[in-house]
């Protein structure tokens, strides 16, 4: 199940909230958040939801150890066990290609890779409960005693398949108490139905023209099709994440959960280093805290600790040698930047910085989007005039105008247009208070708009992939 689903959004959703707050207390509507979390998970792979439980059972269980035996060896081990054990379950689950065939490589050992279903969001549930146990160890979070209660934490339907990535401590306290103002849900909500008017209405549409440019067999039919292929990729791939982003974080919200921001307009940026501030923020921050600062940070081994952080994060994208060079092409730019380029940028106009960060970020994406490397070659090649292929052709001129009040309203949406326009909105009710009735009609009708609109593409869609839905 996901959440640009008609059978999510008018009966799931709905079920799941009428239940919640028909609940009593805050215990009731935990043990209510758990059992829906667990049937959405169970929809579609109903096995897999048994590692889910494993995981949150052995997690628990280290996080009690280690703060039984805190301070001591013992605690250490238990660390260590927690760690071994998430990342071997992920290993075996996600990278067992990987790994079989690196054995085959250098033994005379012919092993084939068994067939077993990837669990869905298992690299963002085996992320966050190791914060707890790292945490834990670390003293910067106390040790949970329930169990029922670390489940709801690992489980949220929120954000367990998609993000954000959120740490035990970020909602330990609102796990425990927690309270649901009319402002909070009303919020909530309005994030809710934006996330899905991103994923549905423009994720959808620029990722169909972006499938059809790219999904070429030897070469793009043209330098237009090649540039505007992966131009159409590169907001799809916003509009989707982010969108499932402001979903999770609306439906968090609407529960009295305030997960942190996953997003911030990183299209604006002027550089990668600031495109990755603003990109995947909890993905970046837990890299930060749990691999390169533990590593060295910028104390000692300050560019070695970069790649080895930018090899993990390709990795975590995916057991393909696309996925790895991605993440390396991204690792030595930042390299790139940190010694000598961001201060060469700051002398320059802003105009220079988004356009190179742009076209840096551009190219990533196209590496990101193939997992055939000799077509991400030839797609490359073309981009650049170095593949014979003429400027245009008919098909990609007509794929594109078609949709080009789509795609314009697209790029305007990737700067924080929205804001400012609330910003004004505000101001202009605080200056005259009897315009609030009138800018509160207008958000309305947007708001039932994009729900209508959506729907609509929704009832008569094929395409509604999700393309962070197995990482």
């Amino acid at each position: 199940m996901v959440f640009s689903d008609i059978f999510f959004i008018y009966i799931f959703l709905p079920l799941f909230l009428l239940f919640y707050f028909a609940a009593r207390n805050i215990k009731q509507k935990n043990v209510v958040l758990v059992i829906f979390s667990l049937a959405f998970y169970a929809w579609g792979e109903p096995l897999c939801v048994f590692l889910l439980i494993l995981t949150s059972l052995l997690d628990y269980t280290w996080g009690r150890f280690i703060d039984k035996y805190r301070g001591s060896r013992k605690a250490k081990i238990g660390l260590a066990c927690s760690v071994i054990i998430d990342l071997g379950i992920l290993a075996f689950f996600k990278y067992r290609g990987l790994i079989v065939t690196a054995i085959n490589a250098v033994t005379p050992l012919e092993l084939t890779v068994p067939e077993v279903t990837l669990p869905i969001g298992i690299s963002f549930y085996t992320f966050q409960s190791l914060t707890y146990t790292i945490d834990v160890y670390r003293g910067k979070a106390k040790m949970q005693k329930s169990w029922g209660k670390y489940l709801l934490y690992l489980s949220m339907f929120f954000q367990l398949v998609a993000g954000p990535i959120v740490r035990y401590s970020d909602v330990s306290r609102e796990i425990e108490n927690r309270t649901v103002k009319i402002s909070d849900f009303s919020e909530g909500l309005t994030r809710f139905i934006f996330g899905l008017g991103k994923k549905v209405i423009f994720a959808n549409n620029v990722g169909a023209i972006a499938d059809q440019l790219l999904g070429f067999d030897t070469a793009p039919d043209s330098v237009l099709a090649a540039w505007g292929g992966v131009i159409m990729y590169t907001l799809q791939i916003y509009f989707d994440f982010s969108g499932y982003s402001d979903m999770a974080i609306g439906m968090g919200r609407m529960c009295g959960f305030h997960f942190p921001e996953n997003f911030n307009y990183p299209y604006i940026s002027r550089s990668a280093t600031e495109f990755w501030r603003r990109w995947h923020i909890s993905l970046g921050s837990f890299f930060r805290d749990y691999v390169y600062i533990p590593l060295g940070g910028n104390r000692k081994h300050q560019m070695l600790n970069i790649l080895v952080v930018w090899f993990c994060t390709g990795l975590w994208h995916g057991a393909n040698a696309s996925f790895i060079l991605w993440g390396l092409y991204f690792g030595v730019i930042l390299i790139i930047e940190k010694k000598w380029l961001l201060k060469a940028l700051d002398t320059l106009p802003r105009i220079i910085g988004h356009i190179y960060s742009l076209l840096v970020i551009v190219v990533g994406w196209t590496i990101f989007y193939f997992t055939d490397l000799s077509k991400c070659g030839a797609c490359m090649k073309t981009m650049f005039g170095a593949g014979g292929a003429a400027l245009s052709d008919p098909v990609t001129e007509s794929a594109l105008k078609g949709s080009i009040w789509l795609i314009i309203a697209a790029i305007i949406l990737c700067v924080p247009v929205y804001g400012k326009v609330s910003e004004i909105c505000e101001k202009g009710v605080r200056r005259h208070p009897a315009a609030f009735g009138a800018v509160s009609a207008v958000k309305l009708i947007c708001l039932l708009a994009i729900i209508l609109v959506s729907s609509l593409l929704l009832v008569g869609d094929t395409y509604n992939a999700f393309l962070y839905y197995r990482y």
